[in-house]
């Protein structure tokens, strides 16, 4: 493929009901990883299957490369890789049967390169020693680096995973970050999640969505940058938190060991005995989804 680039131009969908959960969204994305940020119903799903090709916009642009993904959806889909946030698997097959079953749904006809495949896969993910058992025994951990793997099957150029670590445990995290980050050398892999560590940990571009709209994108470095000097932060107990709120606006809140830190925005200093922040990627969701929002 001679460019490899994901470009989306004015993507709209408005469902029966009249929710619009994509209102003209647009974004580029390159060999990397690209994260999408956002609370629940920001139409961050609506998008993630919209891209791939599981469901049809109203308007809009879909390009990767030279394919014209809304024209030939089976172009597009040769070079796939999905994880939704859910999938599905036959009870009692084991991994192993599973992944060659979908193999030969993605055209790997030659057993012998399909059994060489499936262990490589298998091994990406750590899962070489589950590949004979039953998928349905599986962790949820192990469910999401099975869902991964068979991603990956067919050496997909785009791929596209959906709140890929909601409920896992720390260490369950930490080691599908790890996966993520290898696999995208050379790949451009859209991470769609509401967790602002996994996009801070993992990616070098993000965009923050909002009632079905982009409202904030570009790489995290130059979004921070743009907080930066206009934020204001005092550890305060709960009660001097609701006092506070009287007498400011709060720009964000969070627990911390036992109190609250409360954050203010101003182009000066606030008072109150608040002292100056330095940003993050959280402070950049904050902006741009306000908490009222996004509870």
């Amino acid at each position: 493929m001679p460019s490899m680039e994901l470009r989306v131009e004015d993507l709209t969908k408005t469902y029966a009901n009249g929710v619009r959960a994509l209102d003209g969204v647009g974004f580029t994305a390159a060999p990397g990883m690209y994260g999408l940020l956002g609370p629940n119903g920001a139409g961050k799903t609506t998008l993630m299957n919209t891209l791939a090709t599981l469901q049809e916009p109203d308007r809009g642009v879909i390009r990767f490369g030279d394919i014209d993904a809304r024209r030939d959806k089976t172009a597009l889909r040769r070079v796939l890789g999905y994880l939704p946030q859910e999938f599905g698997f036959y009870r009692h097959f084991s991994a192993w049967q599973m992944m060659d079953y979908l193999a030969q749904l993605k055209g790997l006809a030659n057993p012998k390169g399909r059994r060489a495949c499936i262990a490589d896969l298998l091994a990406t993910v750590n899962l070489t020693e589950a590949a004979g058992r039953a998928i349905e025994t599986f962790s949820g951990g192990m469910r999401q680096r099975f869902g991964i793997a068979q991603a990956l099957i067919g050496d997909p150029k785009l791929i596209i995973v959906d709140e890929p670590t909601a409920g896992l445990d720390p260490a369950e995290r930490a080691r599908f970050h790890r996966i993520l980050s290898d696999i995208a050398e050379g790949t451009i892999v859209i991470l769609s999640t509401h967790i602002v560590e996994d996009v801070a940990n993992l990616c070098s571009r993000v965009a923050v969505m909002n009632n079905g709209k982009l409202v904030a994108e570009g790489a995290p470095a130059q979004l921070i940058a743009r907080l930066r000097g206009s934020l204001w932060v005092r550890t305060v107990t709960k009660a001097e938190a609701r006092a506070l709120r009287d007498r400011q606006t709060v720009f964000a809140e969070r627990l911390s060991m036992g109190g609250v830190q409360v954050t203010i925005k101003s182009a000066a200093t606030p008072g109150d005995r608040f002292e100056p922040k330095e940003p993050d990627l959280e402070d950049v969701y904050f902006d741009a989804v306000p908490q009222a929002d996004a509870a």
